[in-house]
């Protein structure tokens, strides 16, 4: 696989799985209805070890822009291939929320809640308020990246960025930092189904939000420059 493509596929399969997992949560007359923020989670960072597992030899599967940006910041990265992966990342998110959509189109007829259906697809906070919000989703990144970058370090035990460290800690954020603003950490994730949401013939959905949508892509792009800026001096 071309690294275009890799992202592409490993994007589309972290958000195929782990829009779906909220599906089988949030959706009506599932096998999975209200089972929980632990299944969700869980279900999260099994989507990240899928992903990045199927993509780690074509791209080195950064699978989130804030990574990506990251890696660039470090010269780890060449600039000029950025917008290459942040393409395959919209691109690849947006394809795999469409089928998420499909393999439950039935469940959305059969749930009354627009909000429940917005969730499906994208994040938005428990209490609104745009400077917490956005605190949360800069800390959260934070983490993840600054974790990524050592998991990724020629230092590490590792060797190289590996799928089940990412995933495990990919858990570990949304266990303890995902209750605010339910963890977007990824601008691409949030971004490509909430613009799905928006062109998807969903019955009974409501507007998608895009008064907050920026939250979730300018708290990640922060929180990983400034986990970037941690590591550089570490």
């Amino acid at each position: 696989m071309t690294p275009f493509f890799g992202e592409f596929i490993g994007t589309g399969l972290l958000v195929l799985l782990g829009q779906t997992v909220v599906s089988n949560v949030v959706l009506q007359k599932t096998k999975g209805n209200n089972s929980g923020w632990i299944v969700i989670s869980f279900g999260w960072a099994i989507a990240v070890f899928v992903g990045v597992y199927c993509s780690a030899a074509a791209s080195k599967a950064h699978l989130n822009p804030a990574v990506t940006l990251a890696f660039a910041y470090l010269g780890k990265f060449p600039w000029e291939q950025v917008p290459v992966y942040l393409a395959a990342q919209l691109s690849g998110a947006m394809a795999g929320s469409t089928l998420a959509y499909l393999a439950y189109r039935g469940h959305f007829a059969q749930t009354g809640d627009p909000d429940g259906k917005l969730a499906v697809f994208c994040t938005g906070p428990a209490i609104r308020n745009t400077v917490d919000n956005l605190m949360t989703e800069i800390v959260g990144t934070f983490v993840l990246i600054l974790g990524v970058l050592y998991i990724a370090s020629p230092s590490s035990s590792l060797g190289a960025l590996d799928a089940l460290p990412v995933a495990l800690l990919v858990l570990g954020v949304g266990l303890s930092l995902g209750g605010p603003t339910g963890y977007a950490i990824n601008p691409a994730r949030d971004l490509g189904p909430r613009i799905m949401h928006a062109l998807l013939p969903i019955p009974g959905k409501r507007d998608s939000d895009w008064g907050y949508a920026w939250i979730p892509v300018a708290g990640p792009v922060v929180g990983a420059l400034l986990a970037a800026m941690v590591f550089k001096v570490l």
